[in-house]
């Protein structure tokens, strides 16, 4: 049964929820070192000591922002690619906001260097690996490899949206960058860049480097031992 607006644990939760969402827009902005938990709390609407009263730290909060940001953005592409989503014309309009201020924060976050940084990344190849097995099974011999290289291309993606966007003329932050960066990723994925028999030829290839001395090209010396 849903507690009622005015119900102290209500209350209690909707704080929660405040200080977490001025956490990740201020995070996304700002990064980590450049915010500050007073930052956050007059952005919440709430004192210092009730934020730490529900994280206790920065630094809890930002696991407790990154946790969120990763369940949000695979629940919304769950909703677009498999429950059907993609056909209801006002869905995007709706999450896509979200969408943007999450990926930003999540490329914020790859890049502050924090000690979070690392669980951060591990926790988005879990997650894009199970993924894969539920809703691609078959495509992969080495799940983790795919799932850690696909995280890897998306979030570089974003990494370098500076670049991106100077590219393309557009801020990949903004609706208009974001769904043109977005249409070229769908043409990438829909359509293979390799022919088949060639990647069956590169794959035959690959045991012998494996080897412990592997085989080198005619008329190369083996590389200096330590190089």
């Amino acid at each position: 049964m849903a507690r009622p607006v005015g119900d102290p644990a209500f209350e209690d939760l909707t704080a929660r929820a405040r200080i977490r969402d001025a956490a990740i827009r201020l995070f996304a902005e700002r990064g980590m070192d450049g915010t500050t938990v007073r930052d956050i709390a007059q952005q919440a609407g709430v004192s210092p000591g009730l934020l730490r009263h529900h994280f206790g730290s920065k630094e809890a909060l930002r696991e407790a922002c990154d946790a969120y940001a990763l369940e949000r953005l695979v629940k919304v592409k769950e909703e677009f690619i498999v429950d059907g989503e993609v056909a209801n014309a006002g869905f995007l309009p709706s999450a896509h906001p979200t969408m943007l201020l999450l990926y930003k924060y999540v490329t914020r976050s790859l890049l502050d260097g924090s000690t979070g940084t690392a669980a951060l990344f591990d926790d988005m190849v879990a997650m894009a690996e199970q993924w894969v097995g539920k809703h691609a099974p078959g495509v992969t011999g080495d799940s983790r490899a795919y799932a850690a290289v696909l995280v890897g291309m998306q979030s570089g993606l974003l990494a370098m949206h500076e670049h991106v966007s100077r590219a393309l003329g557009v801020d990949v932050f903004t609706t208009e960058g974001y769904l043109r960066m977005a249409g070229a990723m769908a043409d990438l994925y829909s359509h293979p860049l390799l022919d088949p028999e060639f990647v069956a030829k590169a794959r035959r290839a690959m045991p012998p480097l494996r080897a412990p001395n592997p085989p080198t090209a005619a008329g190369t010396e083996p590389a200096a031992e330590g190089a």
